[in-house]
Parts: C-alpha cells; structure tokens; sequence
C-alpha cells in the first residue's frame, strides 16, 4: 500500500473514531455501519481521483458529487432522477428532512430513536461533511494538523448534547484518530527521502549509535501532548456558566456567598428535556394527606426581563442557601391566611435541571450538593454543575389563601418594584395595550383587571388551545396571537403578562411544571408533558400571585372564580395529562393523540421552551445555498491567483521520481519556480539568455546575499547539465535551493512587492498564456477536422 492510500485510510479511520462520540445520542447505534461504509466510498473515490491524478480542487469536486449521490440513494432516491441523481425534488426533500430532524431532536429525549429520517439524515450527512474536510486537508493537501479542526468540531457537537457521563472515552478515541493521522501522514513524508532520518543502527551491544528516529520521536511527542490535554484542565479553575455548557453549569464563583445568576433562557432546557413524545415521570412528590395536590404548582424559575420578543431571568445576584427558614417573601403580609406545606421530591435520573423545582414560596429546603439561591425569584440553581439528576430532597412551602377582598383592596406596590415590572420595550404593538385597556374597561381597580384578563383568554376571548399553531416570533408575535386566538401556554402567560404591565400591574411569567396525577401509594406523578408556564401578578399585601389563562391547564386559583354556582369558569382541578391535543377548547384524553399529532407536538401537554417562535418565515434552500456559493466566490476568486501559485510551487518542488527523466524534469520545474518567483519580485524573464546568464541577471538584480547566489549558481548548473551534458549526473538539494533564493529574494524588497508576490503574483498570466495555446490549438485541430470541398475535374466555376 502506498503512502497516500495509507494515508487516506488512516483519515477514513480517525473521522470515524471522532464519530463514536454521537454514539450514545442515537439508538440503535447501526448507523455507524452504515456511515463508515458510506465514508469508505467517499475515501475510495478520493484515493482513485488521486491517483489519475486529477488536480486537487477536481478531487475535491468529485469526492463531494458522490457524497450527494450517495446521499440522495440512501434518502431521497423517490425524489431523484432515475433514483441517482438529485434534482429539484430531492434537494426539497433533503431541506423537509432536516427541518424533521431539527424537529425530532427538540421532541426526543436522549437517546433519540434511529428511526426518525430527519435525525438519521443530520448524523450521516455530518459524519460524511467531516469525512471529506478530513480527507481534503490531510491528504489531499498533505496537511494533516488542521484536519484536527474538524475533528474537534464533530467530537465537540455530541460532547455538547450528551450527559456528560463518558465524555473522556470517547474524547480520548478521538484524540488517538487524530494521533493516527498524524503519525501516518509523518510516516509518509519521510518515505519520500529513504532512510536519510532513519537514525544511525544499532551497536552489537545493544546502545544506539545515533539519534531517535523521528516517527517514534513524534509518537511519544504526540502522547506526552495528549496526557498533557487531560491532567492539566484538572489542575486550572473550571471555566462554566457558557451556553455551550449542556447543564448551564457556573452560576458563580467559590463557595462563599457572592455571585451572579446569568440570563440564560431556560426555556431552551426545558425545550431538551421535556418536548418529547411519550410522557415519563420526572418527578415524584409525596405530601401530607389533606394537601390539595390540585394545586400543587412547581415553579422552577421565573422570567422577568421582556425585550419585546421573549421573556427571560434576569441577572440577579445569589447567595448561599439559608439555614432554617427562608425570609418571608416579598409583599406577603401578616394578614393574610396561609398554610405550611412539606413535600418530599424525587427527581428521575433522567432529569437533569439547573433550576430546583419548588412549590411556590418556599420557606425552607433540605437537599444535598452545590445550590445557591436566588432571593428576588426565590429559587435554588446548581453552582459548579451541579443538577437534579437523581436527587431527593425536602421543601417546606406556604400555601398562601388570599382572599378576592384582599387582592381588591391591595394598595400601590413600592415604586421601584413598580417600575421594574412594569418596563415594557417601545416595540410592543399598541394594539395590545388598547386591547388589553378594552378587556379591563370596567375593572374598578388591579385585582378586577387581571381576572378580566385571566377571564378572557380562558373563556371569553374564543381562544383555542392548539399546539399545531405557528404564530412566528418577533416584536408582533404577540398581537398575532390575539388575532389568530390559537396557541398553548406560553403564549398565554406571555400576552398576559405583558398586558397587565401595560395597566400597570407588575408581571413577570414563570416556569415550571402544573400538578401531576395522584397515584395509588399516594404519591404525585409529574410527568414530561406536564410541563407549563404561567403569569405572576404581584400585590402589595399577599405578593407575586398565580393566575392561569391557559384553557384546560392546570387549576384557576380560587381566589379569581366567583361565589356564584352558575358560573362558567372551567373546573378547578384539571390535570394537565387530560389537556387537550386538538385545536379546541374540549378537553381530551392523550390517548387519542395521533402520530402525526406527536410530530407537530400537539400531545396533551408541551415544553414552554416553544416560545413565540417557530413561524415558516425564513428563507427557502435554495436561496441560502446562492447566498453560499456567491460568498464563498467573493473569497475565492480574488485569492484564485494566490491559491494556484501557491498550488504550481508545491507541485514543482514536491517529491519526484529516482529515474534519469524524472531528475531531469524535476530539475526544469525547479528553474521555472526560480524564474517565476523573479519575475513576481519585479524581475521580467528572459527566455533568450543562457541558464547561466539568466542567473547572473537575477542576482544582479535581486542583490542577493551570498549563499543564495551560490543556490542560483547550483540551479543554473544542474540546467546546464540536463540542456547540454549527454548523461546529465542527478542534483540533490534542489527544491531547497530555490527556497533559499526565495528567503533573498524577499529580504530585498520592500512591503508592497512582497504583499503583491503573494496576493496578485505576475507570474499568473502564465495561465492566460496557456489557455491562448489551448484555444489556438482547438481551432486548428477544428479547422484540421473541417472536410475540404474541390470542384469535380472539368467543372466551370
């Protein structure tokens, strides 16, 4: 095997030992098969274009062409033409299977089915992108250490979505692909010079007689580097808190009590964790026996900060959790009735949350690990980390009771509390703040106006809830909602919230999950689909209270529904696992929800991580891929100049053959490279003078140092000797010579010439040349092929 193709296979191999890593995100793990044998393909076809050889960008171009056929025969073979070629039909086909894939990767908790096309498609199609970056850089243009970057890229994208749990095995499977590239790509390197670097042999006694070989000196260069990349991040300060980080880790610093909470979305957790198809408890609760578990809401974290499209957390400062009680919470006064609640949760191991869900307020909480606490939401968040996955833990909670004359009779809030609550963005429709004045017309104080509020999107309003909704997302995604009246809770909580502060009243949403279901030994189930959000209304006296617009979600307070008996509210107990699927204000069963319902995520319940986003609204395939090529031909053509004489002087001082020919034509190239290079410094060729003339013209004019003009001097001999001698005698050293007369070249002229050598070399337009000869020589052989009509023997013109 050569040392190209061992080469190829060693980049085949170290692609799908970085591949390994997306292993625990799928299951089963069959498309590994699959994908190696589809990336053999690709290598095979790089190592066949080479050999031809055809130039390095046509391999390129060919290995990708049978990337897309092999791709289009294994997903999109209906759509293509003579189920080979891709066609209009397939690339939509392609662009409706990525969108599923997205999709399906939002819905489905890891490990994500093999089934789902979409998924399968973005798994292969990335191993195979990667595999032909990796083969393009490593062996195609010889340059095996950036294909690391790749590599790295594909080890990082599953790193980033896994638990974390095996992350070292597979980093370091990857890291020896790597290594197995390098070493092979150094092996082949110094097959071209023998045994030059081969070391001295041994003595009869056994000691060295000579220097390491440099392969096994890169070997154990390339191990001590890869120890040093795993112990030493164990010995610096861990770096956390980036959105990169899957848990959100970082929160702050130390273990004391400063630090700051930062505003990352959690609706993006929630959206990994809980959108998924099938329901699977991720908590259970256990409280005392005459606690109402219908109302029993778990708040994990509440949004504050609204910029006009999406609500999100604040930074807030954070502490050290309290010992004993927590402080009373903000607003809430002596006379209001309350109860104490404790509740003991479990969290699955398969639920991993930075945020602790807590009943809402908590006053005290016994759970074990790295927590810090949030005093202005109330909330506990992991530092350093640190998650629910697993946990059990102790919350003592407040049942507050307000009463409807309480709330109603509420003074002001503080101003500054006010005045943070109510901020609301100059983007905002006023088409939601004169509805929202519409709903509350006659309202006779705060408390009158969020029921209004409550009552119209949970009854009055005609609003539907309906998961299969796309409302779009920027600043009208709200006043599209309250025209479309179709969605589910989150853009229920976030119109609400944002038209109570538009009168005024301090709003912020929170996120958690509704009550689960009771079970048999007296426990609560809450599952993934009970996943929810809700606004917060705060006043003065009782504090941030809960309301629900949502229809058929969760309980309303009861503390919004009227004495009388005829009203028509919804029930107060109403589980979110009964929620309704369809776009209807009826509740109905889960059971009924069908498959192409799981795809739309329209099943009973949904992650609040759907925000008022989603709409179809951005641009087609096709017109990102012309936005891509013409961008990549912006770069690319005013650097062709550079690129193909970087290329031609590669080719000309690279390896050559042992035979008499292959010196000779080898030793041309050489002073060709010369000469060009002159001529991109300002020296103008003369193809009338001798070698040796031509030598003394161009370190005349290049005032070269004098070991390059002993290099110029060796180039015009070993010239001399091919053109005249009857047996020209082979020259070593060549190559280097001319890269030695390059080093004086440069050295002699000033900034602008050496930019001007390297970006826009004149030496390009000896491509112009060759294609004026190319053109003249299809014309002549053309006219050569024209037939030649003669006049018959005897006939007159």
């Amino acid at each position: 095997m050569s040392g190209r193709a061992r080469l190829a296979l060693c980049a085949w191999a170290a692609t799908l030992m970085a591949a390994c890593a997306l292993l625990p995100l799928v299951e089963p793990a069959t498309w590994i098969l699959q994908a190696a044998f589809l990336l053999g393909v690709q290598t095979g076809v790089g190592a066949a274009t080479r050999r031809v050889p055809l130039a390095r960008p046509l391999t390129v171009a060919a290995q990708a062409l049978v990337t897309l056929v092999l791709l289009t025969l294994t997903f999109a073979r209906g759509q293509a033409f003579l189920g080979v070629f891709p066609g209009p039909d397939a690339f939509v086909h392609f662009s409706d299977l990525l969108r599923q894939g997205t999709d399906d990767i939002a819905r489905y908790a890891i490990p994500a089915p093999l089934s789902s096309d979409g998924i399968r498609l973005m798994i292969i199609g990335g191993v195979l992108v990667i595999g032909l970056a990796v083969d393009t850089l490593a062996v195609t243009f010889r340059s095996a250490a950036p294909a690391g970057l790749p590599l790295l890229a594909l080890y990082s994208v599953a790193a980033g979505l896994s638990d974390g749990g095996a992350d070292w095995v597979w980093f370091l499977l990857a890291a020896a692909g790597y290594l197995l590239l390098l070493l092979a790509e150094g092996r082949e390197r110094l097959s071209q010079w023998g045994r030059v670097f081969g070391g001295a042999p041994r003595t009869p006694g056994g000691e060295s007689g000579g220097p390491v070989a440099p392969v096994r000196t890169g070997r154990r260069i390339g191990m001590v580097a890869l120890g040093v990349a795993l112990v030493v991040p164990l010995a610096l300060p861990a770096m956390n808190g980036g959105l990169l980080d899957a848990a959100g880790a970082g929160v702050g610093s130390g273990s004391g009590g400063g630090g700051t909470i930062s505003a990352v979305n959690p609706l993006v957790t929630l959206r990994d964790s809980l959108n998924v198809d099938e329901d699977r408890q991720v908590l259970s609760l256990k409280t005392d026996e005459d606690t109402d578990v219908s109302n029993l809401y778990l708040r994990i974290v509440s949004l504050d900060d609204f910029d006009g499209t999406t609500w999100k957390p604040s930074k807030r400062s954070i502490t050290s959790v309290p010992d004993g009680e927590f402080p009373t919470p903000i607003g809430l006064g002596p006379d209001v009735k309350r109860a104490e609640l404790e509740t003991t949760v479990s969290a699955s191991r398969g639920y991993a949350q930075n945020w602790l869900p807590m009943p809402y307020p908590p006053s005290g909480v016994r759970i074990n690990g790295n927590w810090r606490y949030e005093p202005e939401g109330m909330t506990l968040v992991g530092d350093k980390g640190q998650t629910t996955r697993g946990a059990t833990y102790e919350v003592k909670s407040l049942d507050v009771r307000p009463t409807a004359e309480q709330l109603a009779t509420a003074p002001p809030p503080p101003s500054a509390l006010e005045r943070e609550y109510t901020d609301l963005p100059d983007s905002l429709p006023e088409v939601v703040r004169e509805t929202a004045r519409q709903i509350t017309a006659d309202a006779k104080n705060p408390y009158e106006q969020a029921v209004a509020l409550q009552d119209y999107f949970a009854v009055t309003g005609g609003f539907e809830y309906d998961t299969q909704v796309s409302v779009g997302s920027g600043s009208q995604a709200i006043a599209r909602f309250l025209k479309d009246k179709q969605g589910f809770c989150v853009h229920f909580s976030f119109a609400m919230a944002a038209m109570a502060r538009s009168l005024g009243i301090p709003a912020r949403v929170a996120v958690g999950f509704a009550p689960g279901s009771p079970q048999a030994d007296g426990s609560v189930s809450v599952g993934l689909k009970d996943a929810h959000a809700w606004p917060e209304l705060y006043f003065e006296g009782v504090g941030w209270t809960r309301f629900e617009p949502t229809p058929n979600r969760g309980s309303v307070p009861s503390y919004t529904v009227p004495d009388s008996s005829g009203n028509s509210l919804p029930d107060s107990v109403l589980p979110s696992s009964e929620a309704s699927t369809a776009p209807s204000a009826a509740p109905s069963t889960s059971e009924s929800c069908t498959a192409q319902q799981k795809k739309l995520e329209a099943c009973a319940s949904e992650s609040p991580a759907a925000a008022l986003g989603g709409g179809d609204n951005g641009p087609k395939w096709w017109v990102a891929l012309l936005w891509a090529l013409g961008g990549l031909a912006v770069l690319v053509v005013p650097l062709a100049p550079m690129l193909w004489r970087l290329r031609t002087r590669a080719v000309r001082l690279g390896g050559h053959g042992r035979s008499e020919a292959d010196a000779a034509a080898h030793t041309l190239a050489v002073w060709q490279e010369l000469t060009d290079t002159a001529w991109d410094h300002g020296i103008l060729p003369d193809e009338s003078q001798t070698p040796r003339k031509a030598a003394a013209r161009i370190v005349r004019l290049g005032h070269l140092d004098p070991s390059a003009v002993a290099a110029v001097h060796r180039l015009a001999d070993a010239v001399e000797q091919v053109l005249y001698a009857p047996r020209p005698r082979p020259t070593a050293g060549l190559a280097e010579d001319v890269r030695q007369v390059i080093g004086g070249l440069r050295s002699t002229v000033g900034r602008g010439t050496k930019l001007r050598a390297v970006v826009a070399p004149r030496s390009t337009a000896r491509v112009v040349w060759a294609l004026s000869e190319s053109w003249t020589g299809v014309k002549a052989r053309a006219a050569a092929a024209r037939p030649t009509l003669r006049r018959p023997s005897g006939q007159r013109g």
